[in-house]
Order: C-alpha cells, then sequence, then structure tokens
C-alpha cells in the first residue's frame, strides 16, 4: 500500500501542467509579450513618422494627384448637366445636328454658366479637342443673356443666329464625346490618338509629336548614359587607385559642378557651342574645319547630349567610386601571379566587381535625363528637345494641365517598365553605391 501511495504522488506532480504560464507580474506570459511586441511596434512607427508623413505628401500626393487629374473631367457634366443627358439619345454617327429639346437644354445652361462665368473653362477645356470651341463659347455667352427661353419655339435658329458654328456637327460630337465624368481623351492625345464620332482615330501625321517625342527622348536618353558610362568610369577608376591626398583633390573637381548654378552650367554651354564660340574656333584655329564648314553644335540633339553629359557625369562617376574602392587590389595581383595580363585580369577579375556602380549609376543617369527640360529648352532648340519640356509647356503656358497629367502617367509607365525589365536580366539587388 505504501509503494502505490508514492506512485500516486509521483504521477501527480509529473502531470503536465494546464493552466496558463505566468509571468513575474501574475499575467498570463503570451499576454505579455504580446503586449510587450504592440509597444515595441509603435515606438518604432513613431519614429519613422514623420518621414511616412513627408513621402505621402511630397511624393505619394502628387503622383494620385497626377493620376486623377490625367482623367478628370467633370467640367462639361457639371456646366451642362441638361445638355449633357438630351444628348446621351443622340447618335453622333449620322451627321445630323441634335434635335430641338438639345438646343433648349444648351441655352439654359448655358444661362446659367454666364452667370457664374463657368462657361468660358468650359469653352477652354474643349478647345484642347476641338480648336475655335473655346471662342464658339465665349461669343454665344455674350448673346445668349437676351434670348428668352419661354418665347423661343426654334432653338436650332437661335443658336445658328447667334453662331454659325452651332449647326456644325463636330462640335455637337466633340461636346457629346467629352462629356462623362472619366474620359481618356487626355491620354489618347498623348498617344497621338483622337475620339471621333466612329471610335478612336489616329491624328493627322503632320500633327503627330508626342509619339516622335518620346521615341527621341529615349533613345537621347540611352545616349547620354551610354556617354556617361564611357566617360566616367576611366575616371573612377583613376579615382580608386590614386593616392588617398590625390583622389580626394581630384574628386573634389568632380563635385565642383554641383556648386554651380545649373542655369549657368547650361548657359555656358550655350556660348560654347555656338557656331562663333569657342569650341568652333579652336577647330577652326587649329585647321580642323573650315571657317565657312563650322560645326552645328546647338539648337539640335548633339547640343543636348553633349550639355546633358557633361550635367550627368557625376552622377555616374560617383557611385563607381564608392563600389571601385570596395575592390580589393590583392585580387588583381592575384590573377597577374596566376599568369594573366593586365587585360585579362581587369576584364576578368575587376570588371565584374564593378558592375553594381555601373548599374546604380545608369539608373541615376538614365532616369534624371528622361525627366530634364531646362537643358534641352535651352541647348536643344526644336530638334532637341525631350518630352518634359511638352509637360511643362503645357502646365505653365496652354494649362492643359490634363494632358501634361498625362503625358506624366505615360513618361512614369515608361520608366517603371525599364526599371521591371532591369531587374528580370540584370537584378536590382546587383545595384550597389560602395
Amino acid at each position: 500500500m505504501a509503494n502505490t501511495a508514492d506512485s500516486s504522488q509521483q504521477i501527480a506532480h509529473s502531470a503536465p501542467v494546464t493552466g496558463p504560464v505566468l509571468g513575474n507580474d501574475g499575467r498570463p506570459l503570451k499576454a505579455s509579450l504580446a503586449k510587450s511586441l504592440r509597444r515595441q511596434k509603435l515606438r518604432a512607427l513613431g519614429l519613422i513618422a514623420p518621414l511616412l508623413i513627408f513621402v505621402l505628401l511630397t511624393f505619394i500626393a502628387p503622383i494620385a494627384d497626377m493620376l486623377f487629374r490625367s482623367v478628370e473631367n467633370n467640367i462639361v457634366g457639371d456646366v451642362l448637366p441638361r445638355t449633357v443627358v438630351a444628348l446621351k439619345d443622340w447618335d453622333a454617327t449620322t451627321g445630323e445636328l441634335p434635335d430641338n429639346a438639345t438646343f433648349k437644354a444648351m441655352a439654359l445652361d448655358l444661362k446659367e454658366a454666364v452667370e457664374d462665368k463657368s462657361h468660358t473653362r468650359l469653352g477652354s477645356r474643349l478647345n484642347y479637342e476641338q480648336s475655335g470651341i473655346s471662342s464658339l463659347f465665349r461669343q454665344t455667352g455674350r448673346k445668349v443673356k437676351r434670348l428668352d427661353v419661354e418665347e423661343t419655339t426654334d432653338f436650332v435658329a437661335a443658336f445658328e443666329k447667334m453662331n454659325k458654328k452651332w449647326v456644325d456637327v463636330e462640335n455637337w460630337q466633340t461636346i457629346k464625346a467629352f462629356s462623362g465624368r472619366f474620359t481618356d481623351g487626355y491620354f489618347l492625345a498623348a498617344a497621338d490618338l483622337t475620339k471621333g464620332p466612329e471610335g478612336v482615330e489616329r491624328v493627322p501625321e503632320n500633327q503627330q509629336i508626342y509619339y516622335t517625342l518620346l521615341l527621341r527622348t529615349l533613345k537621347m536618353s540611352m545616349i547620354i548614359t551610354i556617354s556617361c558610362i564611357l566617360l566616367g568610369y576611366p575616371i573612377a577608376f583613376l579615382l580608386a587607385t590614386l593616392p588617398l591626398r590625390t583622389s580626394n583633390l581630384l574628386l573634389i573637381l568632380v563635385l565642383l559642378p554641383f556648386w554651380t548654378s545649373l542655369l549657368v552650367r547650361t548657359s555656358a554651354w550655350k556660348v560654347l557651342l555656338q557656331q562663333q564660340g569657342v569650341i568652333n574656333d579652336t577647330l577652326v584655329w587649329l585647321g580642323v574645319v573650315a571657317d565657312n564648314a563650322r560645326l552645328e553644335l546647338i539648337n539640335n540633339q548633339t547640343g543636348t547630349i553633349i550639355a546633358m553629359t557633361h550635367i550627368l557625369l557625376p552622377f555616374m562617376i560617383l557611385p563607381l567610386f564608392s563600389v571601385m574602392k570596395t575592390i580589393p587590389p590583392s585580387y588583381v595581383r592575384a590573377a597577374k601571379s596566376l599568369g594573366a595580363n593586365d587585360w585579362t585580369a581587369f576584364w576578368r577579375v575587376y570588371f565584374p566587381q564593378s558592375v553594381p556602380g555601373i548599374g546604380a549609376g545608369s539608373i541615376l543617369c538614365f532616369i534624371l535625363s528622361i525627366g530634364y527640360y531646362i537643358t534641352p529648352e535651352i541647348v536643344g532648340g526644336t530638334k532637341g528637345v525631350f518630352i518634359s519640356n511638352r509637360i511643362a509647356y503645357h502646365i505653365s503656358s496652354s494649362l492643359n494641365w490634363g494632358l501634361a497629367a498625362a503625358l506624366g502617367t505615360l513618361l512614369l509607365v515608361v520608366v517603371l517598365g525599364l526599371y521591371w525589365l532591369y531587374d528580370k536580366f540584370v537584378g536590382i539587388d546587383n545595384v550597389k553605391l560602395g
């Protein structure tokens, strides 16, 4: 019996504890750990919250606003609500004018629009799609106030009397085509397309500019990036192999352009590259070119490539220099000791380790170059401008913000696509800044 009692006690003491494990404070340990983790996450979030807010306000919000502006088209529906409803039953492909009720709806809408002066903004918006509509709405706005809607029966004749353009079917087709709250018209215009009564159509060849500008921007940005690689790699290699005192002195010369205004540097290139400039004068003095056959280096693609290569060259040299400084010189010496000549040691040992710096510099130079507009505007003339110059024009001069947003979105998509291709074939993980 005694042995049985001892066995029962041993079994009781060895039985697993079924209750929760408690901490020193008497609370369940699992709950205490969860609370501690939440506290740590909140503390970490509080530390990075200012940076997140800054990125949200200066990067995410502008991009979101740009995307919205590229498809937003509220003004037609807000200014002409009755006309938009009346045009839903009108077949724009027949070539016939809308019925009398639609003209009456337009009269009522315009009378209200003239009072708050919104008809001019509507005309400016539709003028982007059909030339001449802006003046049509301004002239009609001055006359529609005298139109008696209650006594008038033939509104078609009344509008024709105010302006004969109202019996032009194309104007009504444009109003109907862009009467929705959202539109793809800006993106169509950015691709040199237009929305006609029978669907999407390509604009006349003499009016196609954006597709040409986009191809030119990508081609010239690629040439500028390659030029920066060819010029920047030897300089970075020299800086990385020279003694520290000498390399630091030369590095200051590389950084010196950052301390000079971009406008000043670009203007200096305009002086240097012109036909009576320093470069042409020097070539004539050396007898390389004849005085009556001076090189055209300004107001073309050549001038843009030269000036932008000079401006973006430090963005290639610095990543390359940072990566090359981390490459141990003993690797090349070891390759030579195993029988490799200078070229083989460089190409098989040194160059592959510097590729991450080339990738980082290429991304910086390419993305910066496709967004430049000051330098191409000054030295590029009509043949050396980028698509960013057209975006700046629509923002500051024509005030067609929708088209500017669509062009900006298109450029963003192209950059993201090229970035994806780079990551797929090269690998973004191989990009290093040292």
